[in-house]
């Protein structure tokens, strides 16, 4: 039966939380640039996704618009001059890149700075 809007199902096991975990919590790690590559040439698209925000947003199917850029900068609490949209795009990649591998992405170290 379909759980009420708002209720969590019961944990079926409660003893064994670890087999809930996210598997980056077992020191497994999501190895990004090899999705993103497989992602990339399934595209059929010729994305550069390694240095343009515009083509990674692209190719993770989000809203790559100046306004979706903008409003991601904010989220992620850039300071710069948004209307520089080149340098913001250059730091937006970098964020993202970092924040991947913050949360457990295998992320080449090139990308990351």
């Amino acid at each position: 039966p379909a759980q009420p809007a708002g209720q969590a199902a019961p944990n079926p096991a409660p003893s064994a939380p670890a087999a809930a975990a996210p598997a980056t919590t077992l020191n497994q790690q999501v190895d990004v640039e090899e999705i993103l590559t497989n992602k990339q040439k399934a595209s059929g698209q010729q994305l550069n996704w390694r240095t343009s925000i515009v083509d990674l947003l692209k190719l993770l199917d989000l809203d790559s618009s100046l306004q979706a850029r903008k409003e991601l900068a904010a989220e992620l609490h850039y300071t710069g001059d948004t209307s520089d949209s080149a340098t913001m795009n250059i730091w937006l990649h970098k964020q993202v890149m970092k924040k991947l591998a913050e949360n457990g992405g295998k992320v080449p170290a090139d990308l990351q700075d």
